[in-house]
């Protein structure tokens, strides 16, 4: 039998490139397309896995944003031949909302130059939501940790630190709380709703926030301490709901603090 066909959009990035070789390791037939390839053209693209896009350079590159996370999806969404096509959007679109479900209603303002990565990734939602094909779906991804020493999030800016300086200076409060998933169970998040996905969109997340305490405690006990600036602020997020990913039968994977000491000391070897 013949092996399932991936495309993927963005393999170059972090999500990206663990797709490729999860999928790999799955047996697919993987082919991986990076910024101005357009060698997909005219082909048979199978499952398309559209990860494309920017997060930490948005406010520096608000057009390259736009650009990725609408034009060139609908430039594959109106031109491109494909079996589904999964759109990698945001629980950042979640911001400001009294709940996180699939169906709740958004809150945006264009004013505010942050919420520029929201509306251009929701413009894509858009984008592929208009499309009548049920094949067309959107996966809202949490918080991805894993080895990404490049990377300015959150996490990976608490891990450099840590590496560097042996210690924590959290610019957010002890309460503040995200929720962070690990990239293998966003890969396998992404292979189960390409291949037997029935809703259009799906938040693909832990299910449970973790707070800066949780973290400052797990990083304690390895022996960095931590310390919060004068003034914190205290950010909180609405607890995701995950009940159509669980539908699929996906796993949360490990937990942000159980994998803490094993990446920090990936970030050690990496400095």
């Amino acid at each position: 039998m013949a092996a399932v066909k991936a495309s993927i959009f963005g393999a170059a990035g972090f999500i990206g490139r663990h797709l490729v070789e999860h999928l790999q390791r799955e047996g697919w037939d993987v082919r991986g397309f990076g910024r101005g390839d357009d060698s997909w053209r005219g082909d048979d693209l199978g499952h398309v896995f559209y990860c494309a896009g920017l997060t930490a350079d948005f406010r520096r590159r608000p057009f390259d944003a736009i650009v990725a996370h609408v034009s060139y999806a609908v430039e594959l969404l109106s031109q491109a031949r494909f079996d589904s096509f999964l759109y990698t959007s945001s629980t950042r679109v979640y911001a400001g909302a009294n709940q996180a479900t699939e169906t709740a209603r958004l809150s945006v303002d264009p004013n505010d130059p942050s919420d520029l990565y929201n509306l251009s990734k929701l413009t894509g939602e858009a984008a592929c939501l208009a499309q009548p094909n049920p094949a067309v779906r959107i996966a809202r991804l949490s918080n991805v940790f894993g080895h990404d020493p490049q990377s300015d999030n959150f996490l990976n800016a608490v891990l450099r630190e840590a590496a560097r300086d042996g210690r924590v200076v959290m610019r957010t409060g002890p309460g503040s709380a995200k929720d962070f998933i690990a990239v293998e169970a966003v890969c396998s998040a992404l292979a189960a709703i390409a291949v037997r996905g029935t809703e259009r969109l799906y938040n693909v997340a832990a299910g449970r926030n973790t707070t800066n305490a949780e973290l400052a405690a797990a990083l304690a006990a390895h022996g960095t301490p931590v310390t919060y600036a004068p003034g914190a602020p205290t950010t909180d997020f609405p607890v995701i709901d995950i009940a159509r990913l669980r539908g699929l039968g996906v796993a949360a994977g490990r937990s942000v603090t159980e994998a803490l000491p094993g990446l920090l000391e990936q970030m050690r070897s990496a400095l």
